[in-house]
């Protein structure tokens, strides 16, 4: 799964999936726009508008038995109630390999 949040839950997030058991992760900090629409800004005079704003984009791969609780943890950990809070995109992953030792499946996991 991949979790869209404001870069100021990150912590809140990270730990709450700690909690429920995921400790495998990986994040990166990206730009996106939405219903959110920017942020207006005055600066020396003049207005401007930062249409893409900044988040931290969570990449999550989980066994099947554990999506529910890994998403329920993810909304209650980064939802401010505000516009911008973010989105989490569910798909099927076709196979994991763990490099390391060739293990395939809910063991690489």
């Amino acid at each position: 799964m991949v979790a869209i949040i404001r870069q100021e839950k990150l912590e809140d997030v990270k730990n709450a999936l700690v909690e429920v058991g995921c400790q495998g992760m990986n994040l990166a900090e990206v730009k996106g726009k939405g219903r959110q629409r920017g942020l207006k800004e005055y600066y020396r005079g003049h207005n401007y508008c930062i249409e893409f704003l900044p988040k931290t984009k969570l990449e999550i791969v989980v066994n099947d038995n554990q999506v529910e609780e890994v998403v329920d943890a993810i909304i209650k950990s980064g939802r401010t109630g505000e516009i911008g809070d973010g989105k989490i995109f569910i798909s099927n992953i076709e196979e994991v390999i763990r490099i390391r030792t060739g293990e395939r499946g809910e063991k690489a996991v």
